[in-house]
C-alpha cells in the first residue's frame, strides 16, 4: 500500500486526509514511529501486515489547507426493482430495416393530416416502428401488432407506456388524446 504523508506547519496529514495535530499524544507518537524509521502501528493495522511504502512531502513553510474532494464515480451495480419495462434481447436494427418496416405497413395514413411514428417493443424481444395518424386508435396499433406479428393473435397482451408507466386500457382513445405520439409503446403479454 502507498501512503503519502504530508508534514505541514500546522501538523500532519496522510494522502489527502485531514489535518492532525503535533501536539495530540496519538499523533506524536506516530511521527516518533516514523523518525525511528519504523511503520506505525497505526498503518500496520490497516494493512493487516501487508507492505507499506511510506513517502513523505515536506509542507511546513506552508499551512494546511483541506483538499478539495474529487469526484468518484459510482463503480457498484444497479438493481432495478419494480420496472414494467422488459429486458429487449435483440439486437437494434440499421435504419434500413427500420424503413422497410415502415414501407412495408398495413396501416392506411393519411397524408393531409398529422402523422407520428410509434415504436413497439414486442414481448418476444423484437421492435416494430410505424407511422400513425394522430386520430389512429390504440386498437389499431393492437391491430398493427396482429397483422405484422400473426402469432399474437391469439395470445392475450396488454400496451403499455414506458415513462410514466401506464396500461393502455381504453382502446377506443385516438393516440393524441392518450398521449403517445412519438413514443415508445411496449407490448406485455398477461
Amino acid at each position: 500500500v502507498q501512503i503519502l504523508l504530508k508534514l505541514w506547519r500546522n501538523g500532519f496529514s496522510l494522502d489527502d486526509g485531514e489535518l492532525r495535530s503535533y501536539s495530540d499524544p496519538t499523533n506524536a507518537q506516530f511521527l516518533e514511529s516514523v523518525k525511528r524509521g519504523e511503520i506505525p502501528v497505526e498503518l500496520q493495522r490497516l494493512v493487516h501486515g501487508g507492505q507499506v511504502n511510506l513517502d513523505m512531502e515536506d509542507h511546513q513553510e506552508q499551512e494546511y489547507v483541506k483538499p478539495r474532494l474529487r469526484f468518484k464515480a459510482f463503480s457498484g451495480e444497479g438493481q432495478k426493482l419494480g420496472s414494467l419495462t422488459p429486458e429487449i434481447v435483440s439486437t437494434p436494427s440499421s435504419p434500413e430495416e427500420e424503413e422497410k418496416s415502415i414501407l412495408n405497413a398495413p396501416v392506411l395514413i393519411d397524408d393531409s393530416m398529422p402523422a407520428t411514428k410509434i415504436q413497439i417493443r414486442l414481448a418476444d424481444g423484437n421492435r416494430l416502428i410505424q407511422r400513425f395518424n394522430h386520430t389512429h386508435r390504440i386498437k389499431d396499433i393492437r391491430d398493427f401488432i396482429i397483422q405484422s406479428r400473426p402469432a399474437f393473435a391469439t395470445t392475450d397482451f396488454v400496451l403499455v407506456t414506458t415513462f410514466p408507466n401506464k396500461e393502455l386500457t381504453d382502446e377506443s382513445l385516438t393516440l393524441q388524446e392518450a398521449d403517445i405520439l412519438n413514443t415508445v409503446i411496449l407490448q406485455q403479454l398477461k
